[in-house]
């Protein structure tokens, strides 16, 4: 599956604005840890906080629930911000070779200057220039949990 390129990006974010109201989104993230029989001799490389054996499957869906972006088979011992960090999508993120779109402002707020295009995924995951997370905590003032209430999140 390639990975989308800058005109993708945009028409991605065009769909999480129109769809979700969120602007400059360009996908949720998450990984799923898929079970699996332990392969001989591998030790605890795939044994996860779960308890069971598992390699972890990362992926970036967009606005319609489309997966765009997958990397399949890190280690279930791995967190998914580790899974991250490693894959060839988060590397990419990380040195800014995604094609994502420039800074652009926000409907209605273009007095405030352009604002990174990003990618949300849960607390699992870091936060980066184009990677938001849910604020912590579970007793949230109004504001902060209308904000975790975007789609991806829970």
């Amino acid at each position: 599956m390639p990975v989308p390129k800058e005109e993708d990006w945009r028409a991605i974010a065009a769909e999480f604005l129109e769809r979700w109201n969120f602007p400059n989104c360009l996908g949720s993230i998450d990984g799923k840890h898929v079970v699996i029989q332990a392969p001989p001799c591998s030790g605890s490389q795939f044994y996860n906080y779960k308890g069971t054996y598992s390699i972890v499957l990362l992926a970036v869906v967009d606005a319609i629930y489309c997966f765009r972006v997958v990397d399949v088979g890190a280690y279930g011992k791995g967190s998914d911000g580790g899974t991250l960090r490693d894959s060839a999508f988060g590397q990419a993120l990380q040195h800014g070779t995604l094609e994502i779109p420039p800074p652009a402002p926000l409907p209605g707020a273009e007095d405030l200057g352009p604002v990174p295009h990003v990618f949300v995924g849960d607390e699992a995951f870091p936060l980066r220039p184009n990677l938001m997370r849910p604020y912590a905590g579970r007793q949230l003032p109004l504001p902060k949990s209308l904000t975790n209430d975007c789609p991806g999140q829970g």
